[in-house]
């Protein structure tokens, strides 16, 4: 946790400003953008079915998988520090992909392998906090570097020296932590167990929901918060309006700070409830967050305001979703197939980045028919999961007829 600290200040330096560079500063258009990062998404599609197998090998294992992750992100922050032309960007981006689709489910295996299954929630929960301080220091470092030199370029080229130093690290201090000596053919017999698990394959089809709107936090609300806040309510063009980087910085880090200050006492409050309830409860506060979104794209009254409330709300949004849905993938998973489950786990993710940012950067391109309105129309597909939500906690609890949610 606390070397994966160092990854996320990393992280942080383009967490805000990676779309607004290339849009604002390259002349990218946002539909470019958008199908940039969604490469990046469909590259780690790829990448977490082979981490599945990697994860689990012999060969790799979660900590070999881990340098792999590290060192080709590195390599992908070079490509976007210098991407003048769209093939370097999707190069870029599709070289991210790959490291964090690596990343995450062997990480996501250590921690599990090294938890109970009463402790898991809260060992989520610190890896979490990790990751939001981390992403809230580096986001405000780097708003005030930009605010006082305008070099994006050097963000990159730092993230990908952060990547290079935490892979350094993890070589240095971190032990493997597989437990079992598993045969490639017996992790290619356990991808059929795992698909054919129907708690698991229903919880993935929420998941995927999960991600498209976190997607849209990191890749499409920045970019919007730059040019979709128009000074006068009727405004139709929004060329000119907008909250500043340095200012979208400050509510990125406010973002984080709440993170970081509810990850442990939120965790541990909910650790009472079951972990579908609370995803539920997640979903319906992502929704109350979407439209805060969109009322500061349509109105100039009170702008700030209403995003400080929507970025709280989407805070604990997130703070009950990370532990809930990590600790629901480790107990539904044997110890021999982690590496398996939290892979499939992570795909949801990928996918969210292939759909999420192309949607967004669309909708942002055409502000009259999209802009301000994604929001709603995110807004109305969260009956999706919670059906699905539903229908998951009726699997989970089959005596249990009456679901109370």
């Amino acid at each position: 946790v606390a070397v994966q600290l160092l990854l996320f200040i990393g992280q942080g330096f383009t967490l805000v400003y990676a779309s607004i560079f290339f849009v604002n500063q390259l002349g990218f258009s946002a539909t470019q953008v958008g199908l940039a990062l969604s490469s990046s998404g469909l590259a780690g599609v790829f990448g977490r079915f082979l981490a599945g197998f990697a994860v689990d090998s012999r060969a790799l294992g979660r900590r070999g998988t881990i340098l792999i992750a590290s060192f080709v992100s590195a390599l992908g922050c070079v490509f976007l520090a210098f991407a003048d032309t769209f093939v370097l960007l999707v190069v870029g981006n599709v070289l991210l992909g790959l490291g964090i689709s690596w990343y995450w489910p062997a990480t996501m295996s250590v921690i599990t392998d090294l938890s109970t299954e009463e402790n898991r929630p809260e060992a989520f929960a610190l890896s979490q906090l990790s990751n939001n301080l981390g992403l809230g220091l580096g986001a405000l470092f780097a708003g005030q570097y930009i605010a006082m030199n305008g070099s994006y370029q050097a963000l990159f080229l730092g993230k990908g020296f952060v990547y290079t130093v935490f892979g350094i690290a993890i070589w240095n201090t971190i032990a493997e932590t597989r437990q079992s000596e598993t045969t490639l053919m017996q992790v290619t017999k356990n991808w059929g167990t795992a698909l054919r698990d129907r708690k698991l394959t229903t919880f993935l089809v929420a998941n995927t929901f999960f991600a498209i709107y976190g997607a849209q936090i990191s890749a499409t609300l920045p970019l919007y918060l730059a040019n979709f806040v128009p000074s006068v309510a009727s405004t139709t063009d929004y060329a000119n309006f907008g909250f500043s980087e340095q200012f979208i910085s400050y509510l990125i880090f406010w973002h984080a700070l709440i993170k970081i200050i509810g990850q442990l006492p939120i965790t541990r409050w909910a650790m009472q409830i079951n972990q579908v309830s609370i995803l539920f409860f997640s979903l319906v506060l992502w929704g109350a967050s979407a439209i805060l979104f969109w009322l500061v794209g349509t109105t100039s009254a009170y702008a700030l305001t209403i995003a400080l409330c929507g970025f709280f709300i989407a805070a604990v949004a997130e703070v009950l979703y990370g532990p809930a849905a990590s600790a629901l993938t480790g107990t539904l998973s044997p110890a021999d197939h982690r590496g398996i489950y939290f892979s499939l786990e992570s795909e949801c993710w990928a996918i969210g980045f292939v759909v999420g940012p192309a949607l967004g950067g669309l909708a942002l391109d055409h502000p009259l028919q999209g802009g301000a309105n994604l929001w709603l129309w995110l807004v109305a597909s969260t009956s999706i999961p919670a059906a699905v939500l539903v229908y998951l906690k009726q699997l989970l609890n089959p005596q249990n007829a009456d679901i109370q949610t």
